[in-house]
């Protein structure tokens, strides 16, 4: 009977009832690091743990493992993939693949959010946020490395620094609005130190470059460090005094903290959306 199932809206219908697939990158779950159950949209189940989730880049939420009995296997009607439903009510999750040598399990279920419901874990505490800003050429390698870390909830790519309000990727890209390309990074400080980020940003592009970043050239591609409080500037200047001590001629500046602008939506997960890797932001050991 399918009254005992949820009402389903009818994109909801269209990927669990009619088996169709959701845009890559669109779903609300593809970044989601809450701790908790992801359960079937259709019929409640629980179906799938936070501590299974990992990044694939693939554009859709990837678990390398289910609830046991949670989720059936059956042969794809394309004769070649293997379909996942929901082994309660039969509604169509995704796909799952093997061998793929993401993850140790090997196994990548690769699910639509909108088949999903998200029940955060209710005995653990929210965690208390922080945000650091950080500017080190084009914001797209900048984030992709940012959002690589535990600890990082959030990864948004925008413009600060500078004058103009709400300015656009074309304005900034002029020199005239004195704003930087940057990245506000919003992580749990109970996992990740922000001294851990900031090190990683002197890492993952050359802050000795003036007004530049490779082959990026100009003032919006300056490297620099917006401070949030006092904790945060100290720990950029005694970072650049160590860096300094080691021969760098360090460029980066170090400024409090303004409006952070978001950028345009096709910035955001630009490297992920693409599947291409940073051409100018590549890890190099200096501490």
């Amino acid at each position: 009977m399918t009254s005992q199932y949820n009402r389903l809206t009818p994109e909801e219908e269209m990927v669990i009832v009619q088996k169709g697939t959701e845009r890559p990158f669109s779903g609300k779950y593809y970044r989601n690091r809450e701790n908790g159950t992801y359960h079937c949209r259709r019929c409640d189940a629980p179906l799938f743990r936070s501590t299974d989730k990992f990044e694939s880049g693939t554009g859709w939420p990837s678990f390398d493992d289910a609830i046991p009995g949670a989720v059936t296997q059956v042969p794809d009607a394309d004769g070649r993939r293997t379909e996942i439903v929901c082994a309660n009510c039969g509604g169509h999750l995704g796909h799952v693949f093997f061998n793929e040598g993401l993850t140790s399990k090997n196994v990548r279920h690769c699910v639509n959010s909108v088949s999903l419901d998200f029940q955060p874990e209710a005995t653990m505490p929210q965690a208390t946020t922080r945000t650091a800003v950080f500017g080190g050429g084009c914001f797209w390698g900048v984030e992709y490395h940012f959002s690589r870390v535990k600890g990082v909830l959030d990864v948004k790519s925008g413009y600060t620094g500078g004058v103009t309000p709400n300015p656009t990727y074309q304005q900034v890209c002029s020199g005239r609005t004195g704003h930087a390309e940057a990245v506000e990074v919003t992580y749990d400080p109970a996992v990740v130190a922000y001294e851990t980020l900031a090190r990683l940003f002197f890492e993952i592009h050359d802050p000795t470059q003036v007004n530049r970043q490779g082959p990026d050239i100009g003032t919006q591609y300056r490297s620099a460090v917006f401070y949030a409080d006092d904790e945060q500037k100290r720990v950029a200047e005694r970072l650049i005094g160590e860096l300094q001590a080691k021969g760098y001629r360090v460029a980066t500046e170090v400024k409090p903290a303004s409006t952070f602008w978001e950028a345009e939506g096709y910035h955001q997960d630009y490297y992920d959306k693409t599947g291409h890797q940073p051409y100018c932001h590549i890890y190099t050991k200096r501490f």
